[in-house]
């Protein structure tokens, strides 16, 4: 089922998310749900905060990213087939350069901003099954991942922004609060009568 994505300014989105056991309610539905929502909006990945649910779980599906002819094709075969849900993460470690990458988000629809991020993590979390696995992710998956992560701690790519370019998207912002922006897939916007 498809669900609506939840805007800016909702306070879901600024919850740190709670651990969840195996045995949470309708687990397997909410995940299918958030693979189904998150592939309705042509998104890569969405994290449970972005429905509604203040849990640590997020999935993601960098399929999109594999065409990108600046990438090598062993980045573009890997990126092609990435596709994993994640329950409980937790970043073990962040390493190595940090690089630009431009950012966008569901929740922030029309907003799109350079982020620095560490290029490298280990991550520990479970998967569907509730089977724990420690990885080591980098490049583009890691970026995802990173960002995802930060929604279960509360953080939004926009907070990693310089201030000046804050003050920029401040409006578009304010928009998205107020239920003005238009994006092409079902949302819940904070301020909006009747949501």
């Amino acid at each position: 089922m498809i669900l609506p994505i939840i805007g800016y300014g909702d306070p879901v989105l600024r919850k740190i998310g709670e651990e969840i056991s195996a045995d949470y309610p309708n687990l397997t539905e909410i995940i299918d749900n958030m693979y189904e929502t998150m592939y309705n909006a042509y998104g890569v990945g969405l994290a449970a905060p972005q429905i509604g649910l203040a849990i640590r779980l997020f999935v993601i599906d960098t399929e999109p990213f594999s065409d990108s002819k600046d990438l090598t094709l062993e980045e573009q075969a890997l990126l092609s087939t990435f596709k994993r849900t994640f329950i409980n993460a937790k970043i073990l470690q962040e390493e190595g350069e940090e690089w630009g990458f431009n950012e966008g988000c569901l929740s922030i629809p029309d907003v799109r901003e350079d982020v620095f991020r560490k290029e490298k993590i280990t991550l520990e979390y479970y998967d569907e099954n509730f089977k724990k696995k420690t990885e080591v992710f980098d490049g583009l998956i890691a970026r995802v991942i990173q960002h995802e992560y930060d929604h279960i701690e509360g953080i939004l790519f926009t907070d990693l922004i310089s201030t000046l370019k804050k003050k920029l998207i401040k409006n578009k912002l304010q928009n998205i609060i107020d239920g003005k922006a238009r994006p092409d897939y079902r949302m819940r916007f904070c301020n909006k009568k009747g949501r």
